[in-house]
C-alpha cells in the first residue's frame, strides 16, 4: 500500500503511489501542537503555523507565497491541533517538484519578521474573538477546560489574548526549533509520482535539515471521580450543551469497540440519540456524539443544540440514552449497522490523494505500525456486542460526567443537578 524511505538525517518519507490520478498531495506532519505548550505559551504552535505563510527568503511576503502556489493552480494550507501541526500542498502531478520546493521554503526559510509578528498578533486576536462569538465553537473550548482544568489539554489551540501578548520573535523561534526538525516530522505523499525521483528531490531539499530530540509533553492527569460542569450564561436564542467523558488512547485495544459504541449512540441519523432526541422527542435540531483519540487519553463528547426552555429535558434524555447503552447489550442489528457505517465512511474517506497520505502519516507518528485500510476493516468485523457493552461499562461512568453549556441558563443549577 505504501513505500517508506528514511533519509540519513532520520526524516521519514512515506509514499502512497496512486498512478490513476493526475494530482499529488504532499503533507509535512509535525508532532507538535497545543498539548506541548506550557500554560503561559498557550497558542504558540498555532501562531507559528500562521507565521510560516508570511514570508520566506525566496518569497518575502504573504502575497508572494499565495501567488506562487495559486500561480500553478495548486492549493496549500496548514492546521494546528492538540498533537500535530500539518502543512500541505495539492498540485497537478507535473508540478510536484515545485510543491516540494515550496513547502521546504516555508518550513526551513521563514523570516518571522517583527512587523509580520505584530500583524499576526492582531489577526489571531480576531480569530479568538470570532470563536468566542460562535457559541457552538466556544463550547468546544469550554468542554476541554472542564475536562482538563489547568492543563495544556484544556487550553484553546488559538491561545488567549493574554498569551498572545507575550510572544516575541525569540520565543517563537525557540519553540519552532524545538519541534520542527527531522526527529519530529514526517513527509507523506499521495498521488501520481515517480518514487525514486521524489525521494531524490526530497533529499536535495531536506537532507541537510539538522535533527534534534523530539519534545515531550505533560501527561494527561487522573480525573476526579466526581461530575463537574461549567455553565456560561449568554442571552442567545439557542442553548448549546456538551456532555463529555474521558475516552481511550489511540493505541488502546478497545478503540474499535469504542468507535462502534459512539456510532450506535450518536453518529449519524440512525443513531439512538438522533432518533430519540430529535425524531421522537423533538428536543434538538442537532445532536451527535464524537470521539477524540490522543497519545495517552481521549474523549467521548455528546453535543446538542437545544431550545433553552427544554434544555433540562434534553439533557435528561441524553443521560437516559447513555445509561441505557451502559447497561444493556446493543442489538445485533445495531452492531451490524454501525460496522457498515464505519467501514463505509473509512472507504469513502480514502478516495483522494491527501487522505491517503494522511492515513499513513498519522499512524507513523502515533501508532506501533502502519495498518492498511483492509486491516482496520477486519478489526471492526471482530468486535462483538459484548465487546461494545464492556467498553460502555468502562467508559460511560457517571462519576466522570463533564458538562459544558452556553446559553441563557443563569447559574445552570437545574442542568448541573441532573449529573449528581
Amino acid at each position: 500500500m505504501h513505500q517508506e524511505v528514511t533519509l540519513s538525517n532520520g526524516l521519514r518519507v512515506l509514499m502512497v503511489p496512486m498512478p490513476s490520478l493526475q494530482s499529488v498531495s504532499i503533507g509535512v506532519f509535525i508532532k507538535i501542537g497545543s498539548r506541548y505548550e506550557r500554560l503561559a505559551q498557550s497558542g504558540i504552535s498555532h501562531f507559528i503555523e500562521h507565521m510560516l505563510f508570511k514570508g520566506t527568503h525566496q518569497l518575502p511576503s504573504a502575497r508572494l507565497i499565495a501567488e506562487a502556489i495559486e500561480g500553478i493552480g495548486g492549493d496549500s494550507n496548514a492546521y494546528t491541533s492538540v498533537e500535530t501541526t500539518v502543512f500541505y500542498a495539492k498540485v497537478a502531478a507535473s508540478q510536484v517538484d515545485f510543491a516540494l520546493a515550496y513547502l521546504a521554503d516555508l518550513l526551513r526559510h521563514s523570516l518571522f519578521s517583527p512587523a509580520d509578528i505584530e500583524k499576526e498578533r492582531r489577526i489571531i486576536g480576531e480569530e479568538i474573538s470570532m470563536v468566542y462569538d460562535s457559541p457552538d465553537e466556544w463550547l468546544e473550548v469550554l468542554t476541554d477546560q472542564v475536562i482538563w482544568p489547568n492543563h495544556p489539554l484544556g487550553q484553546a489551540i488559538t491561545g488567549t489574548p493574554e498569551s498572545l501578548a507575550t510572544f516575541t520573535r525569540a520565543s517563537l523561534l525557540a519553540f519552532f526549533e524545538r519541534g520542527y526538525h527531522p526527529g519530529n516530522a514526517i513527509i507523506a505523499v499521495g498521488g501520481a509520482f515517480n518514487p525514486d525521483q521524489l525521494v531524490a528531490q526530497i533529499n536535495g531539499l531536506w537532507g541537510d535539515w539538522e535533527t534534534s530530540q523530539a519534545p515531550d509533553f505533560m501527561p494527561a492527569p487522573q480525573l476526579r471521580h466526581q461530575p463537574t460542569w461549567q455553565i456560561e450564561d449568554r442571552a442567545i436564542e439557542q442553548g448549546h450543551l456538551c456532555l463529555a467523558l474521558p475516552g481511550l488512547p489511540r493505541q488502546h485495544p478497545d478503540r474499535y469497540a469504542l468507535s462502534l459504541l459512539s456510532t450506535i449512540l450518536g453518529d449519524g441519523m440512525s443513531s439512538r440519540l438522533f432518533q430519540v432526541i430529535r425524531e421522537d422527542k423533538g428536543l434538538a435540531y442537532a445532536v451527535d456524539s464524537s470521539l477524540t483519540f490522543l497519545q495517552d487519553t481521549g474523549t467521548l463528547t455528546i453535543y446538542a443544540g437545544v431550545d433553552p426552555d427544554r434544555a433540562e429535558e434534553a439533557l435528561q434524555a441524553i443521560l437516559t440514552e447513555v445509561e441505557r447503552l451502559r447497561l444493556d447489550l446493543p442489538t445485533d442489528a445495531e452492531i451490524e449497522r454501525a460496522k457498515a457505517y464505519l467501514k463505509g465512511r473509512l472507504v469513502l474517506g480514502l478516495e483522494d490523494s491527501y487522505s491517503r497520505a494522511a492515513w499513513v502519516a498519522y499512524q507513523a507518528l502515533f501508532m506501533d505500525k502502519i495498518r492498511s485500510p483492509e486491516e482496520v476493516l477486519a478489526a471492526y468485523d471482530l468486535v462483538s456486542a459484548a465487546d461494545v457493552r464492556a467498553v460502555a461499562q468502562a467508559i460511560l461512568d457517571p462519576a466522570f460526567y463533564r458538562l459544558a453549556a452556553v446559553g441563557p441558563f443563569g447559574q445552570g443549577q437545574e442542568l448541573a443537578e441532573l449529573l449528581v
